[in-house]
């Protein structure tokens, strides 16, 4: 019997998800799987209660964006959860070996998978940064020690991840792995890059790209007021704020960042040494890598 759930939150996608649930349900591994419908409006529900019996229905009432999959792991009955959006899907034995990964490795909490995108199977970009190792790989873990992740292809330590208290409700949604990451990290806790592990990503594109960037300093903004540095959060909300002057996309961000900033500032807690020290690891890779590529 399978020591991993699969947990996938959806909103407003029945076919994407009948399609991810289809590969999901046929894995040899058969895992339990859980589906966390976000208050969709259109049949999803009815979709999965008819088509699949077999998986659990969490219908929540309104969309909670990335808090959605706090439920899924709240009601799994496993030690170990796999995350995976209407859009992707676990390669074959993927699971099996992350179970094998995580019951020989007791310090490991998160497994950052390989990345695989689209039909021709093109390696995540941040899967390529990631086997490249900038911050080593420490003898209790399975692979490359990291500091973030996929959500859409990590599996995790249910225990560890509850006790971080999940994806963060300030954020919402896009760059909801940060706070995650970091205060797994400063509990303690590896993170693991296992390229053996492996998720397939088919993107559906259903957003703007210059709305999503605006999200995403934003996000990275609010992430900083709750973990990092107050210089550090000074500098991200300036990038917001230059950005915001530009676009209606950066106006609308700085609106949600107004609104959710006392809430952010309710959550700080102060920075962690070991995550700064990594993150500052990451920062010198980048960069080196930047010169590297520069002509």
């Amino acid at each position: 019997m399978s020591k991993v759930t699969i947990v996938v939150a959806t909103r407003n996608r029945a076919q994407a998800l009948s399609d991810s649930l289809d590969r999901l349900l046929a894995l040899p591994e058969s895992p339990a799987v859980i589906v966390v419908d976000n208050g969709s409006t259109d049949s999803t529900a009815a979709m999965v209660t008819r088509r699949f019996p077999a998986v659990r229905l969490l219908s929540l009432r309104a969309n909670e964006g990335a808090v959605a999959r706090n439920h899924g792991v709240a009601a799994a009955a496993t030690p170990y959860v796999a995350f995976a959006d209407d859009d992707s899907w676990w390669e074959a034995g993927s699971l099996a070996e992350a179970e094998a990964l995580f019951d020989s490795h007791p310090a490991l909490a998160l497994i950052a998978a390989r990345t695989v995108v689209g039909p021709a199977a093109r390696t995540d970009p941040l899967s390529d940064f990631m086997a490249t190792a900038p911050l080593g790989w420490p003898d209790e873990l399975p692979g490359p020690a990291v500091l973030g992740f996929l959500a859409c292809s990590a599996v995790v330590r249910r225990d560890a991840f509850l006790r971080a208290g999940g994806f963060d409700p300030v954020v919402f949604f896009m760059g909801e792995e940060a706070r995650l990451a970091y205060d797994l990290r400063a509990a303690g806790w590896g993170l693991a890059y296992c390229e053996q592990v492996i998720a397939h990503h088919h993107p559906i594109a259903d957003g703007s790209t210059p709305a999503k960037a605006a999200l995403a300093l934003r996000n990275r903004a609010l992430t900083a007021w709750m973990r990092r540095p107050v210089p550090v959060a000074i500098s991200a909300t300036g990038s917001l704020l230059r950005t915001g002057v530009a676009s209606t996309a950066g106006r609308r961000a700085l609106v949600g960042f107004a609104a959710r900033l006392p809430r952010a500032l309710a959550a700080r807690t102060r920075p962690h040494p070991t995550v700064e020290a990594d993150l500052d690891g990451l920062a010198a890779a980048e960069t080196g890598r930047a010169i590297l590529a520069a002509p």
